[in-house]
């Protein structure tokens, strides 16, 4: 029989594991921010078949240091600007090794009441931070429950929608006409996932066009495309309004948005994944300005808000709905906590039946930050984005592509698309930053994102110098 680890053992091994994601934090500066090596590099370094006598833990970090580390994409480098920010914090980490040990199954209330009621009040408590509507929190008809990312938001508040927009219907029946959800053609790519989960098809999204300077959502545009589908006996079902696209951060106007919904009677949901941690900030609310209107809502405190990946906080306006649209209870899940009606069931408010404790990290987080401390994180990310679009907007050879109202700038050399893609390439070769791109108006663009805890002036500083340098080099 294998030998378990004793308290003891794993205290020890515990201390060495601690010490070394420290000491893997402390030289994040002195790493390349990309993997060198070619595809395959980790599988040929690794053993045919699993080791048939167990293995001290020193030879699992002795493998971490020579075979998994130097061949990772480090998202916690403070020279890593790539796609959005996705990082973790030592309280979130602390917090999460806690839910490892406790190992709690949080599906029902009775299977592990304090996962639960804590998860409850840390969605109270964002809601708060955020000053999201009233109509969101636990004491009223709403509430908010953690979701493992805004995918699984969407698809929850695409159901929800479905269930709602067919009067029930959908969960005896299935889909049985025609149904249509509405993003902007700069929407996520997991509104098209959702609704083709869905079982919409394709053809049940439809792209509404955006103004072509603010790349924001056309309300106009919006009318028409709801008011011609109905002509045609389509079903508008949900629209889908964005706060921080993922291509340049562009706000789509809920105070125009929201009584369009609320006049034709379809769901509207708030997908603010990336931005939604700015609102910590009040003078950073003006994404929310007509929140009131919006019927789900989502952000990513696993972005921007040091929780470390995966932690979505989604709150619905009218928690009954969703119950209604996705409970089934089985025999071997009855007990008397759910049929006194008194507790929440998160097996309800989610795809899955199984949930970690998730709470946790959130708890962690929260409390050794304090709202003050987190509003100075995102402050600085700001601010740094900031200076670097000082720097391109001083120079004549590039040119700002987006306004940059949180901490992403979109920025590109002016001309043809080939020295962007030339650029970017030759910058992230240097080892010290990573950039990703996206196309603005069919245009490559590169993008810079700031979010890591560990990123400095200087570090956005040397990123403009790369870039400067690549720009200036011949060939």
């Amino acid at each position: 029989m294998a030998a378990h680890m004793t308290p003891e053992e794993f205290r020890r091994a515990g201390y060495a594991v601690v010490d070394w994601i420290a000491g893997y934090w402390a030289t994040l500066d002195q790493r390349p921010v990309t993997g060198q090596d070619p595809p395959g590099t980790v599988t040929a370094g690794l053993p045919a078949g699993p080791p048939a006598r167990g293995e001290p833990v020193e030879a699992v970090l002795a493998d971490l240091d020579t075979l998994v580390a130097p061949r990772l994409t480090h998202w916690q480098h403070p020279g890593f600007f790539g796609y959005f920010p996705a990082n973790t914090s030592g309280p979130s980490v602390l917090g999460d090794l806690v839910s490892s040990g406790l190992g709690v199954q949080g599906m029902l209330w009775s299977s592990g009441p304090a996962c639960t009621e804590l998860e409850t009040v840390m969605l109270d408590w964002l809601a708060e931070a955020l000053d999201l509507p009233a109509r969101f929190r636990s004491a009223g008809p709403g509430g908010g429950v953690i979701q493992d990312s805004a995918s699984s938001a969407t698809l929850v508040a695409t159901l929800v929608a479905l269930h709602r927009a067919s009067g029930g219907r959908w969960r005896e029946a299935g889909v049985d006409r025609r149904y249509r959800v509405y993003t902007s053609t700069e929407g996520h790519s997991s509104i098209e996932k959702a609704v083709r989960i869905a079982g919409l098809g394709v053809d049940g999204v439809r792209l509404i066009e955006v103004d072509p300077v603010t790349q924001a959502m056309s309300p106009t545009a919006l009318r028409a495309a709801i008011d011609a589908d109905r002509a045609a006996g389509v079903v508008p079902v949900m629209v889908v309004a964005t706060v921080g696209t993922t291509s340049t951060t562009a706000v789509d106007p809920l105070p125009q948005i929201g009584p369009i919904c609320a006049e034709q009677g379809v769901f509207l949901h708030v997908d603010a994944a990336y931005a939604g941690a700015a609102a910590v900030c009040p003078e950073l609310r003006f994404g929310h300005a007509g929140l009131a209107y919006a019927d789900s809502y989502c952000f990513d405190p696993h972005k921007w808000l040091l929780t470390g990946f995966d932690c979505d906080a989604f709150w619905v306006a009218d928690a009954n709905e969703l119950v209604e649209a996705l409970t089934v209870l089985p025999e071997f899940l009855r007990n008397a906590a759910t049929e006194s009606g008194a507790v929440i069931d998160y097996r309800d408010w989610q795809v899955p039946l199984g949930r970690r404790f998730r709470a946790l990290k959130l708890w962690f987080v929260l409390r050794w930050y304090g709202v003050e401390g987190l509003r100075e994180h995102v402050r600085r990310g700001v601010a740094l984005a900031a200076r670097f679009a000082d720097r391109v907007r001083a120079d004549d050879r590039f040119e700002l592509v987006a306004p940059h109202p949180y901490s992403l700038v979109c920025f590109r050399l002016r001309g043809p698309d080939g020295p962007n893609e030339a650029l970017l390439a030759a910058v992230n070769a240097t080892g010290r930053v990573y950039l990703t791109h996206t196309r603005v108006a069919g245009r490559h663009t590169l993008r810079l994102a700031v979010g890591a805890p560990q990123t400095t002036e200087a570090h956005v500083d040397e990123a403009w110098k790369l870039i400067s340098q690549a720009v200036a080099a011949p060939g």
